[in-house]
């Protein structure tokens, strides 16, 4: 069940990340702007936040796979229709359903791991978001088949085959029962639950400043070293795919060092890092900087993903694990949502320099709040 719901996640993934090394084709072919194209990555991760806290308290009121099988078809619909699309709204349109669909199936697929983990939670929850970092990979080698040979519409038909067969093989190995039933969503004893003490309210706060950035930089990175590095296209992408290949390593092993040691720690630690080599890529003029930079920068932050839901779940009463894990996530990625709208704005206004500077800062900030 690790492996199928993690190569399902690495499938989401690429799909979801081979819009950010296309972006620069996607923005010629439809007529736009950075600042639009930031506001649509918006609208899919603004709908992908507020559908978070849902799945997760009714993955826990009902099934994990009640919740599972249908996210995985709502972006097999959503992936169906991007590959199709010629204009700004439709584009919208299609990244607002796959938003949907990822949202459904995010907490679920990420309780049900911790269900079986229970001692080997982190390095469990490591092996399953490294499946971001095979999707990158994944991501950034098609983007350079697709930008010499078609046009940005072509990986998305084969992603959503990928993910009917993810669906078929879960459904074969779940044991679940699919119900569905009267549930309240309470969201106010999880909301008090969450922030109960002041180290809880910090690492919130932390961890959204984290997803900021994350947002900003997961989405333009590419096209920011194309524009302000003086990287080709193609080289941007290769880029692009070392930040996943670090991430691939790193994080299971952070996940079982915070089996280990305290993983507010182990955190902090990363995120001080990341922060410093993302100030160097701004400052710096040599390329070799940037590449040396970009590889800290990556083994820095991809520390996060595990403990960021660990330490939540850690906290959470197990009837409760997916509404915590939910309305925390919901919170991080509104905050992420939010990144992309931001670096396409100020990048357009203000330049790329102020841009990624900023989001070098939130991950200052995040770093000492999460270590205090």
């Amino acid at each position: 069940m690790l492996v199928t719901l993690s190569i399902g996640w690495a499938v989401v993934q690429g799909g979801r990340f081979v819009l950010s090394p296309l972006l620069p084709a996607i923005i010629a072919d439809l007529g736009i702007t950075e600042a639009t194209a930031g506001i649509a990555f918006a609208a899919l991760g603004g709908v992908y936040a507020l559908t978070q806290y849902p799945s997760g308290r009714l993955s826990d009121r009902w099934s994990r796979a009640t919740l599972i099988v249908p996210g995985l078809v709502v972006m097999i619909v959503g992936f169906a229709l991007l590959s199709g699309v010629e204009s700004y709204l439709p584009f919208v349109l299609a990244s607002v359903v796959i938003g949907l669909g990822k949202g459904l199936f995010a907490i679920p697929s990420r309780a049900l791991v911790s269900d079986l983990y229970v001692e080997r939670r982190g390095r469990a929850l490591g092996v399953f978001t490294a499946g971001t970092d095979v999707g990158g990979l994944l991501a950034s080698a098609a983007a350079v088949v697709v930008l010499a040979s078609a046009t940005w519409h072509a990986p998305f038909v084969p992603v959503a085959v990928a993910l009917a067969v993810v669906a078929v093989v879960f459904v074969g190995l779940s044991d679940e029962p699919y119900r569905v039933e009267p549930a309240s969503l309470d969201v106010s004893t999880t909301v008090r639950r969450l922030v109960a003490s002041g180290d809880q309210r910090r690492t919130l706060v932390a961890f959204a400043l984290f997803y900021f950035m994350v947002g900003g930089f997961i989405n333009f990175f590419p096209t920011y070293l194309a524009q302000a590095k003086g990287f080709s296209e193609s080289l941007a992408s290769v880029a692009f795919a070392v930040v996943f290949v670090v991430g691939f390593a790193t994080k299971p092993v952070a996940g079982g060092l915070s089996d280990r040691f305290r993983r507010q720690d182990v955190s902090a630690a990363g995120l001080a890092v990341a922060a410093v080599a993302l100030a160097v890529i701004v400052v710096a003029d040599s390329s070799l900087v940037v590449w040396a930079s970009t590889l800290v920068l990556a083994l820095g932050y991809k520390t996060q993903f595990p403990l960021a839901d660990a330490i939540v779940m850690d906290d959470a009463p197990a009837d409760g694990m997916g509404a915590d894990l939910g309305a925390a996530r919901a919170l991080f990625l509104t905050a992420s949502a939010v990144g992309p709208a931001y670096v396409g704005i100020v990048a357009t206004y203000a330049g790329y320099t102020l841009a990624f500077g900023s989001l070098a800062a939130s991950l200052l900030v995040a770093a000492l709040f999460v270590w205090r």
